[in-house]
């Protein structure tokens, strides 16, 4: 996290002289531009956002397209509950977790005017989540991973404010919508629809999505920069 921090330090020193957002005249580039961003803040718990922007694809298309993807660090589930769904009912060890949640996004982002010289839009689009739950037992020797593949939806709205001729303070926020999906762990998985495999006795889908904290609604609220290439 602090190799990230200095990075958006390393980008606003390296910048030149603030200007205006726009051009003097209020017209648009001859060309489509592109926008690199990095932002860190909350995801489902502490994380970073990288994506790029290109606008002005083509005169009088009123939207801009990005490319995103991030990780965070996120709440893994009940170490206990997983044990028993996808492995036994075993209680020895020391339980250790750790989860974590890489996000791909696409977004359509239409420009809304919010304060004078600012950029603003609100976006929308398709999502695709990477979740992870590690559970170790320490004393007990299980180690596993519990993984969830799923596709869902967001939709945010996002502030920019020029920082220099080539720099912007970003500030965003949304939240995300993920469909359940299969849940594999060990040599056990569960799917919403029934079709498990090697399921435990007793145990269902439903056990082990209470098991697993696995994306549902996520909130998301983080701020960076942008760098206009």
């Amino acid at each position: 996290m602090k190799i990230l921090i200095l990075a958006l330090l390393a980008v606003v020193v390296a910048s030149a002289p603030p200007v205006l957002a726009t051009p003097p005249d209020g017209g648009g580039p001859d060309r489509p531009v592109l926008y690199g961003s990095l932002i860190l803040g909350y995801y489902g718990g502490a994380g970073f956002h990288a994506s790029g922007t290109v606008t002005d694809l083509a005169r009088g298309l009123p939207v801009d397209i990005r490319f995103g993807i991030g990780r965070a660090g996120v709440e893994p589930g009940k170490a206990l509950d997983a044990r028993r769904v996808f492995i036994n009912d075993a209680t020895n060890g020391v339980p250790e977790e750790a989860g974590r949640l890489w996000d791909f996004r696409l977004d359509v982002l239409y420009p809304v005017r919010l304060w004078d010289g600012d950029r603003s839009f609100v976006f929308v689009g398709p999502r695709h989540s990477r979740f992870t739950a590690n559970f170790n037992f320490v004393g007990g020797n299980e180690d596993f991973d519990v993984i969830s593949r799923q596709w869902g939806f967001g939709a945010g709205m996002e502030t920019s404010f020029p920082v220099s001729r080539r720099v912007e303070l970003v500030v965003s926020a949304g939240a995300d919508y993920f469909v359940s999906s299969t849940l594999s762990g060990h040599d056990t998985s569960y799917s919403p629809d029934g079709d498990d495999a090697n399921a435990r006795d007793g145990y269902g889908y439903d056990d082990a999505d209470d098991s697993i904290n696995q994306p549902k609604v996520e909130p998301r609220l983080m701020t960076g920069v942008s760098y206009r290439f």
